[in-house]
């Protein structure tokens, strides 16, 4: 199954001019009637994008199908298939196809056309759907994998901000706030609030918050625990704000994290 990581602000169809294109998509592109109509499919797959992917049928009964791949809350691109049948091709779906293309006003060589249009692979729905969790998996760890990147330590950092991370990890569990990180390794709370945000990237507020939130995540494994001991255990006061951030941060809620990862494990 073809597959492509897209921007988001890619507007051509994912594998546009890559040796595995889908042949009867190649075809139809040199036309720009056709080629509006594929632009507007690209459209509806990226519009109203949550956390699940998007499938959308074109004029030929072609789908392609988009994975939102999120940092946080932020939307940074899509995991995108190539163009797939979900039903066997037969004559009388091509000659509607083919209509539809006369009617346009197409000029396209309609032997080649079906030729193409009859090497277009096949799926069942079961195997779509499928194929769909998978990359819906995929997603949601590359976006797992760009928070724990955030919270690891910087290989040039100020010795002020590695004593820093070493208290926050040893109380974070704690009500700590930045004058109390800022009395523990002897600095000013105006300098340590300047030196942090410039050595990590994050403000103190954001990396402590990742910090529980990847704590948060390896107590999730443990099934007996409950979702709400879990949030006061690594420091929230509240559980409402615990999902909220772990949702914005993880891209799904606590229970879904749990279940998802239950099913890898």
């Amino acid at each position: 199954m073809p597959l492509a990581l897209r921007a988001v602000d890619h507007w051509q169809p994912a594998l546009r001019g890559a040796p595995n294109e889908n042949p009867f998509c190649e075809l139809m592109a040199r036309s720009n009637r056709v080629c509006a109509a594929c632009l507007e499919v690209q459209r509806k797959l990226t519009e109203k994008t949550g956390d699940r992917s998007r499938t959308v049928t074109c004029f030929a009964g072609l789908s392609d199908s988009a994975v939102p791949i999120r940092v946080g809350d932020q939307l940074i691109g899509f995991l995108q298939t190539g163009q797939v049948l979900l039903k066997q091709s037969d004559k009388f779906r091509f000659d509607r196809v083919a209509k539809q293309l006369v009617n346009w006003g197409v000029e396209v060589d309609l032997s080649k056309a079906r030729e193409a249009y009859f090497h277009t692979k096949v799926l069942t729905k079961k195997q779509y759907r499928a194929m769909l969790r998978l990359l819906e998996i995929f997603g949601r760890h590359l976006s797992i994998l760009s928070n724990q990147l955030a919270v690891e330590n910087s290989t040039a950092e100020p010795l002020a901000v590695t004593r820093a991370k070493q208290f926050i990890a040893r109380n974070q569990d704690n009500a700590i706030c930045l004058a109390t990180v800022a009395k523990a390794v002897n600095t000013s709370t105006f300098y340590f609030c300047k030196l942090f945000k410039r050595a990590t990237g994050l403000t103190f507020t954001d990396y402590l918050t990742r910090v529980r939130i990847e704590k948060a995540k390896t107590l999730l494994l443990d099934r007996n625990r409950r979702i709400s001991e879990i949030a006061y255990d690594v420091g929230f006061q509240s559980l409402t704000h615990f999902n909220r951030i772990f949702r914005k941060l993880v891209g799904a809620s606590p229970s879904s994290y749990r279940r998802s990862a239950s099913k890898l494990a």
